[in-house]
């Protein structure tokens, strides 16, 4: 039988490559929190009299573990098994994990204008590719110092953070509004594979691939130059500019998005009217204390694993992969139910993104809470944490497609200001563990987790206020009244746009007043 291309979906096939493309970005940006714990030098715990009032803080090391025959003057814990890693002290663990979030945040905005002028394929593209290439280079520079394996994090950071912008732009011009929850599920899906990904597949690189942990890098980087060459091949910037689309799919997204391509001749970016919009800056907020829960569990949760609870190098990678599972799961799901509840007109738009954003971040950190609660536990504490991550699901079809909602114009400008100023949370997580646990002991990680809990609860409450999923006025001043007037006709409610089709005026470029 022969294949014909134009069976296939395209909007399907970009969703799947930029599903596949967030994975590559998160496995590359997840991978050193698991590999770091065995690249340093561990700090041993010993029972004598000066440490006996704070052992309980401690949870006891496996009977197997090789630290038990370490003997007790703390100038020989470093068995010789550990002379060849890096002795980097938390703080100094803290600084490099952090710093690809330096860089990260700065290519933002300069992605999102990008990709609204030369589309969402190379800018991805061509950040993913500088990313892979940083990413082989690490062992290398890690062996130089950490200093310069920060610099390299960093410049790594500069490439991924065009990523979600230029998906924006991509969604934007693909995803039909009544797919938009499932299409953006499977595009942002990605995190938690490469979450999962960069846990499990580390782990087991690290115990049984002879070269030990520079082989995680080489694996990531060259599956990342894989990914950019298939996709320069298979996706386009819009429908219209499609090879291979077929003519009813074509004829399927212009009349439900509106357009087959991206509004090259767009006014200038309505600055002002973003920076005043009480809608966007909740979204950033929410964003903010989302990502202050996510990039904590991402950077630090193999850290505890390992320290705190002494998990081997393949429990670790197989334990702190479970939660993103869950996550993953529950994304999808949330997804489904989302759509069907817009779709059939139960819920508003605004009421499934509010409900949601609450679930999504409230959840999460009610789940950390009771890991450090459980103490030594280790089954339960994998279980509290694996609840938690999975409730953080329910965030993909809420706050990650929110700039969508509020503005599809300028989607990629919004996604960088909120992603962008979010990844402040990354920036700022890393380094703050590293200070609050110089002993790693349950109860400095506990303080953590109260942190992370407040911050994401409060930002859903700001959002539960402030929050919208209706069109802003300032994405289309001529577009936004057409609808309006479309859904008063139809007794539509504000933010309920998924039945509301272009206008045939403006399809012809016509005047409204005509």
């Amino acid at each position: 039988m022969k294949f014909n291309s134009r069976q296939v979906s395209q909007r399907w096939v970009m969703a799947v490559m930029g599903m596949t493309g967030v994975t590559m970005a998160y496995v590359m940006r997840a991978c050193l929190g698991i590999t770091l714990t065995q690249m340093v030098r561990p700090v041993i715990v010993v029972d004598n009299s000066a440490t006996s009032n704070v052992h309980h803080d401690y949870c006891p090391m496996p009977k197997s573990s090789s630290h038990n025959h370490l003997k007790s003057n703390k100038t020989n814990m470093v068995d010789y098994e550990f002379q060849d890693r890096f002795d980097w002290d938390e703080k100094t663990q803290g600084e490099v994990l952090s710093a690809f979030y330096y860089g990260y945040i700065i290519t933002h905005l300069p992605g999102g204008i990008l990709s609204q002028k030369f589309g969402g394929k190379h800018t991805m593209g061509l950040g993913i590719l500088s990313t892979a290439i940083f990413t082989l280079l690490t062992p290398y520079v890690a062996y130089m110092g950490s200093r310069p394996l920060t610099i390299l994090r960093f410049v790594e950071g500069l490439g991924e953070g065009t990523t979600f912008p230029a998906l924006c732009t991509l969604l934007a011009q693909w995803a039909p509004p009544e797919e938009k929850g499932k299409l953006s599920t499977l595009v942002f899906a990605g995190v938690q594979i490469g979450n999962i990904f960069s846990n499990f597949l580390s782990g087991f690189i690290i115990q049984y691939i002879p070269g030990g942990w520079p082989n995680v890098f080489y694996f990531f980087g060259i599956t990342s130059l894989i990914w950019f060459v298939l996709w320069c091949l298979f996706v386009y910037n819009d429908p219209n500019s499609h090879p291979f689309i077929s003519d009813m799919e074509r004829d399927y997204l212009k009349r439900s998005i509106g357009s087959l391509e991206r509004k090259k001749d767009l006014p200038p970016t309505p600055w002002k009217s973003i920076l005043t919009s009480w809608p966007v800056w909740a979204l950033i907020i929410v964003e903010a204390g989302h990502d202050w829960g996510g990039f904590t569990i991402i950077s630090d949760l193999p850290k505890y694993m390992s320290d705190v609870l002494h998990f081997s190098i393949t429990e670790n990678g197989l334990l702190s992969s479970i939660p993103y599972i869950a996550q993953w799961v529950t994304s999808i799901l949330a997804s489904i139910l989302a759509d069907r509840l817009i779709s059939k007109r139960i819920m508003t738009v605004t009421a499934v993104r509010k409900i949601y954003a609450i679930i999504g971040t409230v959840g999460p950190g009610m789940g950390v809470m009771c890991a450090s609660f459980v103490g030594c536990d280790k089954m339960i504490a994998t279980l509290c944490f694996t609840l938690g991550m999975a409730l953080m699901g329910f965030c993909y079809p809420s706050i990650r497609i929110n700039s969508l909602d509020l503005s599809p114009n300028y989607s990629p400008t919004i996604m960088a200001l909120v992603n962008g100023i979010g990844c402040l949370s990354g920036m700022a997580t890393p380094y703050v563990a590293g200070i609050l646990t110089p002993n790693r002991t349950v109860l400095e990680w506990r303080l953590v987790f109260w942190i992370m809990m407040i911050v994401m609860t409060a930002s859903s409450v700001i959002y539960g206020f402030f929050g919208t999923g209706e069109l802003q006025p300032w994405d289309d001043f001529e577009q936004y009244y057409l609808k309006e007037k479309e859904k008063a006709k139809r007794g539509l409610p504000m933010d309920e746009r998924l039945s509301i089709i272009y206008s045939r005026s403006i399809e012809d470029g016509k005047s409204p007043n005509n």
